[in-house]
């Protein structure tokens, strides 16, 4: 039984995990890179139709996105998550599929202009259909047996509508061992979903550590931040840009903003328009809106029972066409635009910021974690000019951030769901943080809980069984070179297309001797044609 970590080690996104036990391989999310690419991320060491099952935490695309890229290379097996996660992944990776064939369609027209390669996308619409069929949703208790030796169950994880912390149980060789994959673990005390739940333990526990070196300090008062930067932008004639995660953070901005309005919070604005420009954002809406009881908090269910919709209120304005978007920007009256991605790395939110980041007037609000070399993070640490769409933007607009309002627990919380364990792990492995936040996080499990931790690199693997190193992976920083990402996704391709005329030939096993020779002659032709 062992552990090979395949992302997310010493970095925040990109969460992949492949666990092979009782002769099956199971793979605990797979997430798409956000931002710097700090260390390298190996290819699956096996075939996509070699996965026996994938196991999703959380719809987000740090731990989905990379899903329909499994099953294009093959994969064919169940993907088990909750059924909010479920409803949630639907849109977000069929959102994400279009994204990829846009920009491989708008890279082939500047290609076939320069005469350069034609590239094929990531995957596409078609393969994230494929995918979505694969899921099979679960709830949160029950233990679910899932193949010979092995079942899980889903705990609330508190980050997401429908987030989990998973268990699995693993029977092997007469033994029984409980590994337990935290996902990203919640704050506490956020509008409209619970808090995280505390585990019983385990005897593997695999934990992220986003926030494994800080704390958020005495709950912030969010709606009150929230007023405060909306009345000073309102009064100065401005917009209030807010870059936010479609699913998720939308919603919670949402649920504060009807507070504000039904307590008439802002003065001299009466009925100030909200705009959430994001067909993606509106669609999560809806499925927050749709009577997932079982995800919501005591809070948002006595709303309901008084008949009063949390997320939806006056003046609230949806924008899904092109032409609805770019009429926002050409109305005069102040507003709230909410709008994605959250790290202003794609989507509607890079316009916005190009209409109000030149003006003094405007104010944009940042309400979430941005990573290293993402636009957010440099309009964060005060860029004064920032190319958007081939333009210089001289930056003007005010630059705000409100505390406290992160989905993701704080170095105390993490520390608090650790020792909640009654069953304590015999080994600890600390992943999705910053470089050096995953190192300070395992060093605070072993002087505080006397934890045996470690936090593990890109492409290292563990033997459960012998606790110890098979491969201690990549630990060197991967060097800024004029190499593009597309680059790398090529070679992959052409790794996995090997390891499925691996998978291929065993499945030829018992064939005619006369049909293994030529396959043989072909295979020996293809090899000695690109062995140079």
């Amino acid at each position: 039984m062992k552990l090979t970590f395949l992302g997310a080690g010493h970095e925040v996104t990109g969460s992949r995990t492949l666990l092979t036990a009782a002769g099956h391989n199971i793979l605990i999310d797979y997430g798409m890179e956000q931002g710097a690419d700090l260390y390298e991320n190996p290819p699956l060491p096996l075939a996509a139709g070699e996965i026996d099952c994938v196991l999703l935490t959380h719809a987000h695309i740090d731990h989905s996105g990379m899903i329909p890229r499994l099953a294009k290379e093959g994969f064919r097996g169940p993907i088990y998550a909750t059924e909010a996660t479920t409803k949630l992944s639907e849109i977000m990776l069929l959102d994400s599929a279009h994204i990829q064939e846009s920009e491989a369609q708008w890279r082939n027209r500047k290609a076939q202009r320069a005469g350069g390669e034609i590239i094929e996308p990531v995957y596409t619409v078609n393969d994230a259909q494929a995918a979505l069929r694969l899921f099979r949703p679960c709830t949160y208790g029950p233990t679910y047996p899932i193949l010979d030796g092995i079942s899980i169950s889903f705990q609330d994880a508190g980050h997401l509508l429908g987030s989990a912390s998973i268990t699995v149980t693993v029977t092997e060789d007469g033994s029984t061992e409980t590994l337990l994959f935290s996902g990203d673990l919640g704050n506490v005390h956020r509008p409209l979903i619970r808090d995280p739940q505390m585990p019983v333990g385990a005897d593997f526990v695999v934990i992220e550590s986003t926030y494994g070196d800080r704390l958020h300090g005495p709950r912030a008062d969010y709606a009150g931040q929230l007023t405060r930067v909306l009345q000073d932008t309102l009064d100065r004639g401005g917009n209030l840009v807010i870059p936010a995660f479609s699913v998720g953070r939308t919603q919670e901005l949402l649920f504060l903003l009807r507070e504000i309005k039904q307590n008439g919070r802002i003065h001299g604005h009466d009925g100030f328009p909200v705009y959430v420009d994001s067909p993606l954002s509106v669609e999560a809406t809806n499925i927050y809106s749709g009577g997932m009881m079982e995800y919501y908090d005591d809070e948002t269910l006595d709303l309901l029972s008084r008949g009063i919709d949390p997320i939806h209120f006056p003046g609230l304005r949806t924008s899904t066409t092109s032409q609805e978007s770019m009429a926002i920007n050409l109305d005069p009256e102040p507003k709230v635009i909410l709008s994605a991605s959250g790290m202003c790395e794609a989507g509607r939110i890079r316009h916005h910021l190009k209409h109000n980041l030149w003006r003094p007037q405007s104010t944009i609000l940042f309400v979430g974690y941005q990573s290293e070399g993402t636009l957010g993070r440099k309009l964060l640490d005060g860029a004064k000019s920032v190319k958007l769409f081939g333009e210089e933007i001289q930056v003007n607009a005010k630059i705000e951030q409100m505390d406290g309002i992160s989905g993701h627990a704080d170095q105390s919380m993490l520390l608090n769901w650790m020792a909640a364990m009654t069953h304590k792990p015999k080994k600890v492995f600390v992943n999705h943080g910053s470089d050096a936040v995953t190192d300070t996080f395992a060093a605070l499990l072993r002087e505080k809980l006397q934890l045996d931790a470690e936090a593990p690199y890109n492409g290292s693997c563990f033997d459960l069984t012998a606790m110890q190193w098979q491969s201690l992976g990549f630990r060197t920083h991967m060097e800024k070179r004029k190499v593009s990402v597309r680059t790398n996704a090529v070679f992959q391709r052409l790794y996995q297309a090997g390891r499925r005329l691996l998978n291929v030939i065993e499945k030829n096993r018992g064939l005619a001797n006369r049909e293994l020779a030529k396959f043989a002659d072909q295979v020996t032709a293809l090899c000695d044609k690109w062995d140079r």
